[in-house]
This record gives C-alpha cells, sequence and structure tokens, in this order.
C-alpha cells in the first residue's frame, strides 16, 4: 500500500496518507474529498536511485566524499 502526500484545496492542510488504489482519501483536518496528490521526496528519492543505478557503474573506493578524496579520512 502506497503512502502519499496530498494538499487539502478547502483548507491547505498537507498531509500523508497510506492509500489503496480503489481508495478516495478525504482530508483529515476538514474532511473535504478535495485534494490534490504532491510529489513525495521519497518517491523522487526512489526515482532517482532506480536510474542512476540502472546507467551508472557502481565503483569501490577511488575518491569522492566518504572514499577518501575529500580528505575526511
Amino acid at each position: 500500500m502506497p503512502i502519499y502526500e496530498y494538499s487539502c484545496t478547502a483548507c491547505g492542510a498537507a498531509f500523508e496518507q497510506l492509500v489503496r488504489a480503489s481508495d478516495v482519501p478525504a482530508c483529515p483536518y476538514c474532511e473535504s474529498p478535495s485534494l490534490e496528490r504532491r510529489m513525495s521526496a521519497a518517491a523522487v528519492g526512489a526515482a532517482g536511485v532506480k536510474s542512476a543505478g540502472s546507467s551508472l557503474p557502481m565503483t569501490t573506493g577511488g575518491g569522492g566524499c566518504c572514499g577518501g578524496g575529500c580528505g575526511c579520512h
């Protein structure tokens, strides 16, 4: 069951809710069904990881932060 972020167009509240495909959510504050689904940060992050992971090879060592190249170790 995916979690979505919503913005209520009636009262302006922003909230997250677990929603099944057949469910029609309502605002937990004013109970209005007039909602806009917002892009969640988790969805953006997951999409970014997938596209980067599928198009770029994984490397070990070789610099960059936490690889020793930035001097943090």
